[in-house]
């Protein structure tokens, strides 16, 4: 399989199988598991009965991919957040964004 490219690793769903993340990391299938199953995994890895899970963002902070611009509202062309007045309630800032 080819290696994801930085476009691909953002396009991840927010929790990837263990083999999503072992192929992301270069890591094979035995050792994956073996390393999951010896909680020696190099990220968090979420575990619910047989099945793994590996969070996305702890994946990308591990490869050094940067996750700062998908956790803040795109700007508008005015260069605001696009957050509009009724958005905001004495001070505190409920965001309304969604990604496409």
């Amino acid at each position: 399989m080819a290696p994801f490219t930085v476009d691909d690793l953002h396009n991840l769903p927010p929790t990837v199988d263990l083999m999503t993340a072992a192929r992301a990391l270069g890591i094979g299938r035995t050792k994956a598991y073996e390393l999951a199953r010896t909680d020696q995994f190099p990220c968090r890895v979420i575990r619910i009965g047989e099945l793994y899970r590996v969070p996305t963002a702890d994946l990308l902070r591990l490869l050094g991919v940067p996750t700062d611009d998908r956790d803040v509202p795109p700007k508008t062309a005015s260069g605001h957040s696009g957050l509009r007045d009724d958005d905001q309630d004495h001070g505190q800032t409920t965001v309304k964004w969604s990604r496409t």
